[in-house]
């Protein structure tokens, strides 16, 4: 067939841009994330095809080859072949190569026709936890038996974890009408960082649709005050618009942040957090009595039975516990902020509990790591396990009812209606472009 200019791996990452933003058709009556992730496995092979003609040929797809270097032969375009997966067909295009002394045959084609049970670990690998080249190279080797591909050819595949992470700290947010922001942090060792562990802030953001969005992820240094207002300004000066609540810890760094950049926002205390921190203060005997009451103040029926009992729930205890009566104060209005919003969306926006689930898998994937050698591989493996999971998320219910109440709140506190958007896609998966 004749040659081909355009790498079949540049076709890909076009098809996967036009999807992310909106313009692209996935196969007709397809799940628009299993067509992105089929994509991103097609991208992993074919870009591990196009590395291993270079290091056959000693040269990239667009350069000449030296006569006076040895170099010989040339491409001669792709040909199509499908491999079966547990899956189904995937399509790849093997390239072709002419003129050379030694006979070109693709050991990774045959590789993966006989073993695509490390294709499916390395499409999943590769995106939920960021495998170094150094696994890569390892594992085709100890299937194989053979270096397929050196570490700098699989370490060029790899780098697309981190274009991926760019591009999604550059993403347009002004696409999502987001009500409710959730932030938390999840803390890693690098080792360059003298200071030990390191802060990823993580925020997620609740639709008018209902829809959970991952909005942003940066790491920075314990949470600080600085930190935490140049991640807010980041989000708003990419399009964000001001929601009706914010949740996250009690950190000081990021309250005062919160309330400078989102003053007219709802600031609400992650119920798990003061929870945790009301347990600490009472022998655990004590505390199995005295939870439900605590939880009978978060779940009351709005803001003013709220107070009501928690001023009942002070004057009870306020002589014999004074340490969890002073911590259960200690910004008592953020706490009872919840009440203020719909009764059905009141337990996802409460706490923070959907990050730290994620921090659950990400951890189980870190957990053998002692420490990332840089912010680069930290922020690489991170994001994809964070990214990955967050496919998963569920909508949440949004009535008309619920909406026109959200207004109302909106209204009371001078926050304007987020504008409506079209063709925004319902799910994101890969952000290469």
């Amino acid at each position: 067939m004749a040659g081909i200019k355009i790498p079949p791996s540049e076709k890909i990452r076009k098809e996967i841009g036009e999807m992310v933003a909106g313009e692209g058709e996935a196969a007709e009556g397809g799940n628009l994330v299993e067509w992105l992730m089929e994509k991103a496995k097609g991208l992993i092979v074919q870009e591990l095809l196009e590395r291993e003609v270079e290091e056959f040929l000693g040269r990239k797809h667009y350069q000449r080859k030296k006569e006076d270097a040895g170099q010989a032969g040339y491409r001669n375009g792709y040909e199509p072949r499908r491999l079966k997966t547990a899956e189904g067909l995937l399509t790849m295009q093997v390239p072709q190569v002419r003129d050379t002394e030694e006979k070109f045959c693709s050991r990774l084609k045959e590789f993966f026709r006989n073993n695509t049970e490390v294709l499916e670990k390395l499409a999943a690998e590769m995106y939920t936890r960021g495998l170094s080249s150094r696994d890569i190279e390892e594992a085709l080797h100890s299937a194989t038996g053979d270096r397929l591909l050196s570490r700098s050819s699989v370490s060029r595949v790899t780098e697309i974890l981190w274009e991926e992470y760019q591009a999604f700290c550059r993403r347009d947010l002004s696409v999502y009408e987001v009500e409710y922001l959730v932030i938390d942090a999840v803390y890693e060792t690098i080792r360059r960082y003298v200071s030990g562990n390191e802060a990823i802030l993580v925020a997620f953001g609740i639709c008018r649709d209902g829809r959970k969005v991952l909005l942003h992820m940066e790491l920075g240094n314990k949470e600080s005050y600085d930190f935490c207002r140049g991640f807010l300004r980041n989000m708003v000066q990419r399009g964000l618009n001001i929601p009706l609540s914010v949740t996250s810890d009690g950190a000081p760094g990021m309250v005062k942040a919160i309330d400078e950049v989102f003053g007219r926002s709802l600031r609400i205390r992650c119920w798990v957090h003061k929870m945790t921190n009301l347990s600490n203060k009472v022998p655990k005997e004590d505390w199995v009595r005295i939870k439900p009451e605590i939880a009978a103040i978060r779940d009351s029926v709005d803001y003013q039975e709220g107070e009501r009992r928690l001023k009942e729930f002070v004057g009870k205890y306020q002589r014999v516990c004074p340490s969890l009566v002073a911590c259960l104060l200690d910004d008592w209005q953020a706490l009872l902020n919840v009440l203020y919003l719909p009764a059905r969306h009141r337990k996802n926006v409460r706490t923070t509990n959907l990050v730290e689930r994620s921090f659950v898998e990400e951890r189980r994937r870190t957990k053998i790591i002692p420490q990332f050698l840089t912010e680069r591989s930290c922020l690489k493996l991170v994001f994809s396990v964070l990214y990955r999971s967050s496919f998963r998320w569920r909508r949440i219910p949004m009535s008309a009812w619920e909406r026109a109440e959200i207004d109302r709140l909106r209204k009371v506190r001078n926050i304007p209606v987020p504008e409506q958007k079209s063709a925004v896609p319902e799910k994101e998966a890969v952000l290469v472009s």
